[in-house]
C-alpha cells in the first residue's frame, strides 16, 4: 500500500525538515510519495528540499493562492492518475508524526471500508491535544454554545462541548463530524468522489468543508487515537499576521452561509452573524497588542 503525503509549505524551512525527516519511521509497512508545495517562500526551504530530500516531489508555485489551492496543486494530478497511490494524506509542514502512526491510519482505514477519512491524536508542544483534530460541525445551535461562552465553561457537557468534543477522553478513537488539515488521510477514491478542496477558502475552513462533503457521501469520518502526531504550534506567545485572522472569519462566514443560513431562524442567524464580525474585530485589537515574533505556521 502508498500514500501520497501532501505537505505545503512558506518559509517554515526547519518546521518542514523535521517533518520530512520524521516521515520513514512513520511508515514502516506503508510506502510513502511525498510531496512538497512551496508557496514561494523566501527562506531557502526549496533548495533545502532539493539537497536534502532528493525523492520529494517538489512543486514551487510562483502564485500564493491559498492553503486548498497549493494542497490541490499536487493532488489533482496524483488522483487523476491511473497508477495513484491508494491514500492521499495532508499534512502540515509544522507536524512531527510518531513512529508507525501512519501504519495505525492505514490498518484503520484497512479493516473499515465505510470510513472516509481519519486523523491522527494531534498533541501541541504542552503534550495536551489540539482540540481541532476531532471536531463536530458548527452548526446554529453549536455555534451558539461557542458564542456565548457556555462550551468553555462546561467542557464536559455533551451539550456545551459539542465542537471540540471535549467531553471525551483523548485516548479514546471516536467518529467525528470533522478532522483538521494538519493532518487527515482519505481514501484515493473518496477525493475522487467528493472532489478536491474547495478553493473558495483562502485558509482555513477548507478541511470543515472537505469533511462536510465526505458526510454527504455516507462516509464515516473517525480519529483513531493510537495514531499520535506533534503539531508545533502556539509554541509561545507572538503576534499573528492580521489577514490571518481575517481569513479564519471568512471562512467561518462562507461555512455557515453555504451550509446553514438558509435553514437558520433570521433572529438566530442576524446573531451567528453579528457574533462572527464582533469576535473577528476584538481578535485583531488583542492581536495588535500582542508581542510581535514569527510564526511558526498560521493553522
Amino acid at each position: 500500500m502508498q500514500i501520497a503525503v501532501v505537505i505545503v509549505n512558506y518559509n517554515t524551512r526547519d518546521l518542514l525538515r523535521m517533518c520530512l525527516q520524521s516521515l520513514p519511521q512513520a511508515a514502516e509497512r506503508v510506502q510513502l510519495d511525498v510531496w512538497v508545495v512551496d508557496n514561494g517562500s523566501r527562506d531557502q526551504s526549496t533548495s533545502m528540499v532539493a539537497a536534502e530530500f532528493p525523492d520529494v516531489h517538489l512543486i514551487e508555485s510562483d502564485y500564493n493562492g491559498g492553503f486548498s489551492y497549493a494542497n490541490n496543486l499536487a493532488i489533482r494530478p496524483i488522483v487523476a492518475h491511473a497508477d495513484a497511490p491508494e491514500y492521499v494524506m495532508i499534512l502540515n509542514p509544522d507536524t512531527v508524526v510518531e513512529p508507525r502512526a501512519f501504519d495505525v491510519l492505514v490498518e484503520y482505514l484497512h479493516q473499515h471500508p465505510d470510513v472516509g477519512a481519519v486523523g491522527p491524536r494531534l498533541l501541541l508542544p504542552d503534550g495536551s491535544l489540539d482540540l481541532a483534530c476531532r471536531r463536530a460541525f458548527p452548526t446554529p445551535e453549536v455555534s451558539f454554545w461557542r458564542m456565548t461562552g457556555l462550551s468553555r465553561l462546561f467542557p464536559r457537557s455533551r451539550r456545551f462541548g459539542r465542537y471540540n468534543m471535549t467531553y471525551v477522553d483523548p485516548a479514546e478513537t471516536i467518529d467525528v463530524d470533522a478532522l483538521v488539515g494538519a493532518c487527515m488521510l482519505m481514501p484515493t477514491a473518496v477525493i475522487r468522489e467528493v472532489g478536491l478542496l474547495d478553493e473558495t477558502y483562502f485558509m482555513y475552513g477548507e478541511d470543515l468543508d472537505w469533511c462536510y462533503r465526505i458526510k454527504m457521501y455516507g462516509w464515516r469520518i473517525v480519529y483513531v487515537a493510537d495514531a499520535v502526531v506533534h503539531h508545533i504550534k502556539r509554541a509561545s506567545s507572538r503576534q499573528r499576521p492580521a489577514q490571518s485572522i481575517v481569513n479564519f472569519y471568512d471562512a467561518m462566514r462562507i461555512f455557515f452561509r453555504r451550509y446553514y443560513a438558509d435553514k437558520t431562524p433570521a433572529p438566530l442567524r442576524w446573531f451567528i452573524e453579528t457574533g462572527i464580525t464582533l469576535k473577528e474585530r476584538i481578535e485583531l485589537v488583542r492581536n495588535h497588542f500582542r508581542p510581535t515574533n514569527k510564526s511558526h505556521s498560521a493553522r
